[in-house]
This record gives C-alpha cells, sequence and structure tokens, in this order.
C-alpha cells in the first residue's frame, strides 16, 4: 500500500449516493438500538443502565468500521488504510488536539469569562474536582463516552463514506442530520418521566436543532483536520458548557451586561472568522478530504 501518494477523495472512483445513505442511516439505528437492549427498571441516568449502555456503544464502535471497510472504494483503500479513513493517524496529531480546543473555547469566551467573574473556573485547577468527575458514571458519559461512541460512529465512520459520494462541503451538511435525528429518541423516555407529550416534543426539537448545528461544526472539523480527536474534543467541551445560559448576566448591572454581553459577541465572531483559518488542512497533514474544501 502506497501511503506516501497524495490521493484524495475526489480523484478517486465514488460509491453511489444511495450506499453510502443507506450506510450511514443503518449505522445510525443501530447506534440508538443499542441504548434499548436491555431490559432494566431503571431511568437512563441510573448508573446501571449508563454502564450498560458503555457495553452497548463499545460494540457499536466494533462494528461500525466494518461498514467503511466493506463499501469503500476498493482504489481509495488501496492508497489509503482503513485507520487513515477514520481519523486515526499521528502527522497533525498534537495539532488537533490543541487548535480544534481552542477554538472551541473561544466559541464559549463569554461562559467562560461569566465563569471567571463568579469564581466556579477555578474549580478546574483543583485536583479534587477531577477525581470526582472521574468517579462520577454521569460525568464520565457526558465528557468521555458519549463523545468518543458518538463521534466515532457519525464522524469517523458516516464522513469517509459520506466524502465518497459527495463534496465534503455537502457532506458537512448532511452527516449531522443522522446525528441529530439519532437524539430524537430522547422524546420517548422524556414521556416515560411523567413529561407531556408537547413539551417533550419542543424539548425534543430543541435539542435536534443544536445537536444538529454542533454536527455541522463536528463534521467540518473532520473533514478539514482528517482527524478523529479534534471532533471528539470538541464535542466534549461543548457538553461540558452545555447550552450559554443567560440568566446570570441579565442579573448583572448594566455596565457589566455590556461588558458580558460584548465578551459572548466577540468570541462568537471571533469564531466565525478563525475557523476556517485554523482548520487548514495542510496544519494537520491531512492529504484525503482537503483539495475540494
Amino acid at each position: 500500500m502506497d501511503t506516501n501518494v497524495e490521493i484524495a477523495l475526489e480523484d478517486l472512483p465514488k460509491i453511489s449516493s444511495a450506499t453510502s445513505a443507506s450506510c450511514c442511516f443503518i449505522l445510525s439505528i443501530i447506534y440508538v438500538a443499542s441504548l434499548y437492549i436491555w431490559r432494566s427498571e431503571h431511568e437512563r441516568n441510573h448508573p446501571s443502565t449508563v454502564k450498560k449502555r458503555f457495553c452497548s456503544v463499545s460494540i457499536v464502535m466494533l462494528i461500525a468500521p466494518i461498514f467503511v471497510y466493506t463499501f469503500s472504494s476498493k482504489e481509495l483503500l488501496a492508497h489509503r488504510s482503513l485507520f487513515e479513513l477514520l481519523g486515526l493517524r499521528w502527522q497533525g496529531l498534537l495539532a488537533a488536539i490543541v487548535i480544534p480546543s481552542l477554538l472551541t473555547a473561544l466559541l464559549f469566551l463569554g461562559p467562560l469569562s461569566v465563569q471567571l467573574y463568579n469564581g466556579h473556573l477555578k474549580l478546574y485547577s483543583c485536583l479534587q474536582y477531577w477525581i470526582l468527575c472521574f468517579n462520577n458514571v454521569l460525568w464520565l458519559r457526558n465528557h468521555v463516552v458519549a463523545p468518543l461512541s458518538e463521534e466515532f460512529t457519525f464522524r469517523a465512520c458516516m464522513m469517509p463514506l459520506i466524502l465518497q459520494s459527495f463534496t465534503p462541503i455537502k457532506s458537512v451538511f448532511i452527516t449531522p442530520l443522522f446525528f441529530g435525528v439519532a437524539h430524537f429518541h430522547h422524546i420517548s423516555e422524556r414521556l416515560s418521566t411523567g413529561l407531556d407529550l408537547k413539551t417533550a416534543v419542543i424539548v425534543s426539537c430543541f435539542q435536534l436543532t443544536y445537536t444538529t448545528l454542533f454536527g455541522f461544526y463536528s463534521a467540518y472539523l473532520f473533514a478539514k483536520t482528517g482527524h478523529f480527536i479534534a471532533p471528539v474534543l470538541a464535542h466534549a467541551i461543548c457538553n461540558h458548557m452545555g447550552f450559554p445560559d443567560f440568566q446570570e448576566v441579565f442579573q448583572q448591572n448594566t455596565k457589566k451586561k455590556i461588558i458580558f454581553c460584548s465578551i459572548y459577541v466577540f468570541g462568537l465572531i471571533s469564531w466565525i472568522v478563525l475557523l476556517p483559518v485554523v482548520t487548514n488542512p495542510s496544519w494537520y497533514g491531512n492529504t484525503i478530504f482537503w483539495r475540494a474544501i
């Protein structure tokens, strides 16, 4: 296998859009179904339920690459290893760890400034805080297992397939749809907790919206960097920060409110401006997906 030849996906025979889309759809079904194969009287946040789901998604992570290997163009596999297609490679790894993480933190500059002001940011320098986190199964789910399993299935395994049927830009907008819809299954869990149908649908639609928006960002990071770790870290940071809570900002006096709002806007604008700049594929040694970006 000659991995030194710079072959981009656009230079190789395409697989049919029906094939790639069908594979992604099936992978989405498998991932969501794996969460419900266990019979349990406990709700989703119960430690026993969470641990069982850890096992389920781990199995899915073993199954998903089979789709990439089986349905990818043979010509592509002759020039690129499966690991490279999945974004598991050494070249540009340090940049893929540091730059997307800082970029994602910039997106949350507003909330981080609020945490700095109220003193919550000091927790991150406390060893005991991290010990408690790593002993909390829900924290592990939200910050480790979910980012790893979701990004591996919905980005590392779906993007290489979709990229063989569509241009990178189209792929960035297609794969997040599977990711967003896959989160819609939470509606049944909300109903089981006693939430009325209307509220459950509204909350789920809101979740569908922001998970899809994040999916665009995550897919873009994968396509531009060619690294699995980039969207994983972005996912973990976004899960940690959550959707911005503006309540504390609006409770401040006028001067502080203007300062915080300005930081929010500055962070968002800076993120938009820097996104295409700091994800230059050459910085990450990405010679697979970069030419059509």
